[in-house]
């Protein structure tokens, strides 16, 4: 019998089981296709402070502290799988292209100041300077340093490499039970389907992605471009390889994973209009995610309040990719009886059942 199970080879999945078989631990990987869920589909933004919103400052804290443990992450599991993972500290500019938008950035900018981040405000001008791509339109934006990113997809493949070093197994099944899982402990990591294997008050969210391809010698974009272009939300993604990630949709529609034609239309529109180069780049890939939402937007980490024996890591909705590091140290922690770090206690499923 094995120590330890996973169910879900996401990337949360995936940090977790390197890390705990780092600590000794035999682990399983239950999980059909590792890596073709919602940590396919993500851009891979590392931004707890772009992100941030009223009333999750609790959540707030845990991205910090993910995002403070990244680059030594990142360079591990560099160093464990002889994979790249498209770390990139360029930071990301947040940019308004109409009066209104600059003042919803604005009221942003003053939250993030009053929370003590790392913000600049910046005229059109500096923006442009900064991006030269960005449309003459635009009326002002907010430049975040700390906020970075990594290639998701060259993560899930460098995880998967560093978790096989490690002596990880792998088994391509679906669970639909969890009484049918032999192991010591189990780790509920199945993302939006955790809730078929558990009471757990955790639901799809739609994103609708694009992908599209540029001349890395001729990039549109050297860093993140998160917009508000006339009320509509939309961010693009440059990678150095010449891949540019825009997206998403935020959207309630259960299990669905169709592409619509209106959701590429309005993506590629505010795309556009913030970056007018891009209505000349190849469309590789339209696509759809299913983020695993919470009713507080926060994941659930911790043990089971009804059986000790289950563990989860569920529930990170957007923030799968950022908060990997620290969820992936909780869960070994708990694992190996040690004690997790302090800012993951607020997260326990106790919250959603008092």
């Amino acid at each position: 019998m094995t120590d330890v199970a996973i169910i879900g080879g996401g990337v949360i999945g995936l940090a977790s089981a390197w890390r705990a078989a780092q600590r000794g631990l035999s682990v399983t990987v239950l999980d059909p296709a590792p890596g073709s869920g919602a940590s396919h589909v993500a851009a891979g933004m590392l931004c707890p402070v772009s992100e941030v919103q009223h009333g999750e400052e609790p959540l707030l804290a845990l991205s910090m502290e993910s995002a403070r443990r990244w680059p030594a992450f990142a360079a591990e599991v560099h160093a464990a799988s002889g994979r790249d993972v498209g770390h990139r500290t360029e930071g990301t500019l947040l940019v308004a292209f109409d009066d209104d938008d600059l003042r919803a950035l604005e009221e942003l900018r003053r939250f993030q100041e009053a929370l003590g981040l790392e913000v600049s405000r910046l005229r059109s001008r500096a923006c442009r300077e900064l991006e030269p791509g960005l449309s003459p339109r635009l009326r002002g934006g907010v430049l975040v340093p700390g906020d970075h990113q990594v290639d998701n997809r060259k993560l899930v493949a460098a995880l998967w490499e560093a978790c096989r070093r490690v002596g990880v197994r792998f088994e391509p099944r679906s669970v639909t039970r969890l009484d049918e899982v032999h192991a010591e402990r189990v780790v509920l990591a199945a993302g939006c389907w955790s809730a078929m294997l558990e009471e757990l008050p955790v639901r799809p969210v739609k994103g609708q992605i694009l992908r599209l391809r540029f001349d890395p010698a001729d990039a549109p974009l050297t860093r993140t471009v998160r917009a508000l272009a006339t009320g509509r939300c939309v961010y693009l993604v440059p990678r150095a390889d010449g891949e540019l990630v825009i997206g998403a949709t935020m959207e309630e529609r259960g299990h669905d994973t169709t592409v619509t034609a209106g959701a590429v239309h309005d993506l590629l529109r505010a795309a556009i209009d913030v970056v007018p180069g891009v209505s000349e780049l190849e469309l590789v890939e339209t696509n759809v995610g299913l983020r695993p939402g919470t009713p507080d937007n926060a994941p659930i980490i911790g043990v089971s309040t009804d059986d000790e024996r289950v563990v989860y890591a569920t529930g990170h909705h957007r923030n799968g990719i950022l908060l990997a590091p620290v969820t992936a140290d909780a869960v070994a922690s708990i694992l190996t009886g040690d004690e997790p770090p302090a800012v993951v206690a607020a997260f326990g499923v106790g919250r959603f059942r008092r």
